[in-house]
């Protein structure tokens, strides 16, 4: 297996520099994004490496000597968004990075299944959190109407650019949990759309990554490595906890596309993202190892760090530290 870094918590730096940081970690492998919520900060040339040669091959030369290799990109964002300027735009992004993908040699493209609105004409994404009135149902039909010539088009695309789709089983999304994407897959005829395996999304929802590991099989492609707390406010708030604060233009935020933004997290929250060893023991992540590496000998997992209690190093080492160990114990 090749265990690498996902680098959006290493874009306060260049690349050359954040890739002395994974290597320094013990790591192999560094996930780039390339747009969606966030900007392909550690690819600049992006335009030209999709036309250029020379420029594919001097963006490959900085990884050269440095222990460490490209392991899969991401374009996480919503490309079913009925907000145009958002949807277009991201779903761009995802062709974009599947062109790229296949000029650097890669076989893995991070998204995320989209999520359109309730209804034609609709502004804004509709989540059905629990189909219990028969409304809901006619919601997410109308929802597949949407996804499903969308994902047949990228899945084609795909094929033809042997690079593989995998999606992030991720909260707002039409896709997020096992039945979703096996709904997708039926639906679309696809054969390069899977899932992107983060146990943290699994975690919340109270489901076991390692078990969904093994019921998926064969349609994990990828995985990333981020654990979930549950706290005590969970006892009273649930894990659907929805506290969260808007921030003003004043305050430090991250747009997600259009005037959508990064609320504040609520504070003593039911749940938090943390790192590696923090909600559950290098044992458990030594199964969740050795289930992916069943599933692909050649399996990529990469850390993605979004504990806010540690600094952006601090929080790669102490999920680093685990996830080796755990590898050492799962024998991949």
């Amino acid at each position: 297996m090749k265990l690498g870094v996902y680098d959006a918590i290493l874009h306060d730096r260049p690349l050359p520099e954040a890739l002395e940081v994974v290597a320094g970690l013990g790591l192999t492998g560094i996930e780039l994004n390339t747009g969606g919520f966030l900007p392909a900060v550690h690819v600049p040339t992006f335009d030209d490496i999709l036309v250029s040669d020379t420029a594919r091959d001097d963006f490959l030369g900085i990884f050269e000597g440095t222990g460490v290799s490209i392991a899969g990109l991401n374009c996480n964002g919503n490309p079913l968004h009925p907000n145009p300027v958002i949807g277009d735009q991201h779903a761009e992004d995802v062709r974009r990075s599947l062109r790229l993908a296949n000029r650097l040699g890669e076989h893995r493209v991070v998204t995320m299944s989209g999520l359109p609105g309730a209804e034609a004409g609709a502004t804004v994404p509709t989540w059905v959190v629990n189909a219990w009135n028969s409304r809901d149902l006619d919601v997410i039909e109308y929802q597949w109407s949407v996804a499903v010539p969308f994902w047949t088009e990228i899945d084609a695309l795909a094929r033809e650019l042997d690079v593989k789709v995998a999606l992030e089983l991720h909260p707002q999304n039409l896709v997020f949990n096992p039945a979703g994407v096996r709904e997708l897959v039926e639906r679309a005829g696809a054969t390069n759309v899977g899932v992107e395996l983060d146990a943290s999304h699994l975690f919340w929802q109270q489901m076991d990554p390692v078990a969904v590991v093994r019921d998926l099989g064969p349609l994990v492609f990828h995985a990333a490595a981020k654990d979930v707390r549950i706290n005590p406010a969970a006892a009273l708030y649930g894990v659907l906890d929805n506290r969260f604060r808007r921030l003003e233009e004043s305050e430090d935020r991250t747009n997600l596309g259009g005037d959508e933004w990064v609320n504040e997290w609520p504070k003593e929250s039911a749940w938090d993202f943390v790192a590696l060893g923090k909600g559950h023991d290098t044992a458990f992540w030594a199964e969740f190892l050795r289930a992916l590496h069943e599933v692909d000998p050649e399996m990529v997992c990469n850390i993605e760090h979004e504990d806010v209690e540690l600094g952006r190093v601090e929080g790669l080492e102490v999920a680093a530290e685990v996830l080796l160990e755990a590898a050492r114990i799962a024998g991949v």
